[in-house]
């Protein structure tokens, strides 16, 4: 049997930074996808093809796998898939190709995981199709939680699911999905890389850090009901910068409750959506200072193009920025290539999927 299996990439509409500390997030699937074609093999070899990268990476389906390299996701992958009671007596040639830019914040190495999780789970023994949202959980677990890595779950849920979505984690999870309002974006990618893990585990130490201080005295607070109002109260327990983070973090959560109402709506405002963007990424540059002078230019030529809104996409300190160009994504496009980036115009896009199945003749 050959199967291909496809995922979307994703932005961060509005949320950047704020799942990891269990505050909803708002992300967008996007028409730039990863796509892993392959069939099962005659004895329990795992071959897998990278051309895109010029790479390729081969084990064999033995028990538990050991990890050799700092993140083994195709092998953590089958390690949780084992653990939830999948197992494999035969192993798989596949190639992997896509057009989601690497490294840059929209989520390819998540795609990946969370197109491997899809394909296994169908080539499995137990020949098993999961739900987007238990793909999403699986992925997860796989990239992050196998890895003790600081990210969110955004990343797997988005991709799974598709669409645009609102992501809440406390109590628990819940997902809601939005109509299919929004428009054209451009993706603008500088091109400069990041350090995903090392500016995550920053931003993040920083506040947990805050909640973990304020806690000590002060036993009801949450960042999920904390106001402007109440963190002035603790500017003489607090530093200065402890104390701006700690608004930028509220005001970053109160711009996605308003970007919420707003996108649940029959007839979204494209220009009211575009403000939302463009204070996000206020606090996004001077508060979590996370945005960097080029992706700065490349944002400021996409506002004076005509797009309505733009900000920072991922993690920060490099990668991608996108700008909702709901009517001239060609011009938008233009203005970020002319200021140093390559620009992708896409839409949102549809989770997972099986492309293709065909019985072998």
């Amino acid at each position: 049997m050959d199967l291909k299996i496809s995922t979307p990439g994703r932005v961060c509409l509005f949320g950047e930074h704020q799942d990891y500390l269990q505050l909803p997030v708002i992300p967008c699937a996007i028409s730039l996808r990863i796509a892993m074609d392959g069939e099962k093999r005659n004895d329990n070899n795992v071959n897998i093809n990278l051309p895109d990268i010029d790479s390729a990476e081969s084990f064999v389906l033995n028990g538990k796998l050991h990890y050799e390299q700092e993140r083994d996701y195709f092998k953590s992958v089958v390690n949780v898939m084992i653990k939830h009671g999948f197992s494999f007596s035969k192993g798989f040639d596949c190639t992997v190709k896509g057009n989601i830019p690497i490294n840059s914040g929209t989520s390819s190495s998540s795609a990946l995981i969370v197109t491997w999780v899809n394909f296994l789970s169908r080539m499995s023994d137990q020949t098993k199709i999961l739900s987007d949202e238990t793909i999403a959980k699986y992925a997860h677990e796989a990239e992050v939680l196998e890895f003790n890595e600081p990210g969110g779950m955004m990343d797997h849920y988005s991709t799974a699911l598709g669409g645009v979505i609102y992501l809440s984690f406390h109590p628990q999870i819940s997902i809601e999905k939005f109509p299919d309002n929004l428009k054209t974006f451009v993706l603008g990618d500088s091109g400069e890389p990041k350090d995903t893990k090392f500016i995550l585990a920053r931003v993040k130490n920083q506040i947990v850090e805050v909640v973990k201080k304020l806690r000590e005295t002060h036993k009801d607070f949450s960042l999920q009901t904390a106001t402007l109002d109440t963190i002035e109260s603790y500017s003489s327990e607090l530093t200065e910068e402890q104390i701006d983070l700690l608004k930028g973090t509220i005001i970053n959560r109160d711009i996605t409750f308003e970007a919420r109402e707003e996108l649940l709506k029959e007839k979204i405002d494209d220009v009211y959506i575009g403000k939302l963007l463009n204070k996000h990424q206020g606090i996004l540059r001077d508060t979590l200072q996370i945005s960097t002078p080029k992706i700065d230019r490349m944002i400021k030529a996409a506002l004076e193009a005509g797009a309505v809104g733009a900000k920072i996409n991922g993690s920060g300190g490099g990668g991608c920025m996108f700008a909702y160009a709901p009517n001239n994504p060609e011009a938008v496009a233009k203005a970020i290539e002319e200021a140093g980036g390559k620009a992708f115009i896409v839409q949102p896009d549809s989770g997972t999927k099986a492309e293709k199945i065909e019985k072998a003749a």
